[in-house]
């Protein structure tokens, strides 16, 4: 059997239970026979069609909200990729042999997403357990006693499902809270002013874990300077954001009097050492002079930034890596290298949201990146940002935070 190739389209089919798969536009991809059965509809009547042209509500019930709820929750699934167990519902189901007659049906729904290789939702499974009989049984059998324990029982299902609903809504209340915070501690315009830069921030869709991902522009002193930083905090929430807040303003000021990036972050290492949920850290940081036409950096475990020559050759400023800030030995000094630049050219610093995806090389998340910065390098730095993150990001949402800084030289 185990050499023997698995007919997945029969295993769907056989399966116990109802359980039909749906497009990310809700329109039925597939209904196993248990499904069609039970819902008294044939295939026909079903794949191919908008789930709520075969499902509506009953419009004679003015109080019916099963079409609401099961949308919410699909449309939950698809923007969080995660599975949603829905409380009892009601949901009446029209008569296909009496036209214009609704049975009533209780029913236990169960909805799953399919995932692609990007972490894209490609598919729904609406899996759903009919428990009207078991009601109606009950009902018919322990009188009116029973009845009302039936009525209280849907009655604590709905309250259920409301708690659920203020649970999300308290935790979007947080995230709001901790997106807030990261955003007040991220640099402002006055910095870098008089150059063409362009930041982005895209946390991850429909996740409530806000991470500490950021990026810094800083006026250095003497001459025409800038320094562009991008870094990665692990962790999660208010806590991750906080953190984020306290080594961005650690290597703002530290730049600020350092002679180069490697020097930057050795201090910043030091630092992290000392910050609880600093611990494997990791950030870029470039200086760039624009009157000597030199780009001076240091990486503290983080991707390579890009450089987009003027001719559409890309430069990874991989030459001088090192492990994350807490993960060194003290004594030894950070790497540091430099590069020079043409008028024109284009450097783009990221977080590793920008490139990598599950159970895929990095290598092909830089390839990918610098496809679409060379296609888009004559655009201003706006519409470069717009085009990376729409060509890279996957279409239903980053599965994770992303930073990134563009900055036209």
């Amino acid at each position: 059997m185990t050499d023997a190739k698995i007919d997945y389209a029969a295993v769907f089919q056989g399966l116990p239970g109802m359980v039909a798969l749906l497009t990310p536009d809700l329109v039925y991809a597939d209904a196993n026979e248990e499904f069609l059965r039970m819902s008294g509809r044939t295939r026909e009547q079903v794949v191919g069609r908008f789930l709520f042209d075969v499902f509506p509500d009953n419009p004679n019930d003015p109080t019916a909200t099963g079409m609401r709820n099961l949308e919410t929750s699909l449309r939950r699934v698809l923007s969080t990729g995660e599975r949603d167990t829905m409380a009892l519902q009601r949901y009446d189901v029209e008569s296909t042999q009496c036209p214009g007659q609704w049975d009533q049906r209780y029913w236990s729904p169960v909805n799953a997403p399919v995932l692609d290789p990007d972490g894209k939702v490609v598919l729904l499974v609406h899996r759903v357990e009919e428990v009207t009989e078991l009601i109606r049984a009950r009902g018919d059998s322990g009188g009116s006693r029973t009845r009302v324990l039936e009525a209280e029982l849907y009655t604590r299902a709905r309250e259920l499902q409301e708690v659920n609903e203020r649970l999300r809504s308290a935790h979007a209340r947080e995230r709001e809270v901790a997106l807030a915070l990261q955003e007040a501690m991220l640099p402002t315009r006055r910095q870098g002013a008089g150059h063409q830069i362009a930041v982005r921030y895209r946390p991850a869709v429909g996740s409530l874990n806000v991470c500490g991902d950021w990026y810094d522009v800083v006026d250095l002193v003497g001459g025409n300077r800038i320094g562009v930083s991008v870094g990665d905090i692990v962790g999660h929430g208010l806590a991750a954001a906080g953190v984020m807040g306290q080594l961005r303003s650690a290597l703002s000021a530290t730049s600020r009097v350092a002679e180069g990036p490697a020097e930057a972050l050795d201090v910043l290492g030091r630092y992290a050492n000392v910050v609880d949920g600093a611990e494997s850290a990791t950030v870029v940081t470039t200086f760039v002079d624009f009157d000597r036409h030199t780009i001076t950096y240091s990486s503290a475990g983080h991707p390579p930034p890009a450089l987009v020559h003027p001719d559409g050759r890309v430069e990874f400023l991989d030459r001088a890596t090192d492990p994350p800030l807490d993960a060194r030995p003290d004594p030894m000094p950070r790497p540091q290298a430099s590069t020079t630049f043409s008028r024109g050219s284009t450097l783009v610093l990221y977080t590793d949201g920008l490139i990598e995806r599950r159970r895929e090389d990095i290598d092909k998340g830089l390839a990918r990146l610098a496809d679409s910065l060379v296609h888009h390098r004559n655009t201003d730095p706006e519409a470069l940002a717009d085009a990376v993150l729409l060509e890279l990001l996957p279409h239903g949402g980053a599965t994770d935070d992303t930073a990134l800084i563009i900055v036209r030289l």
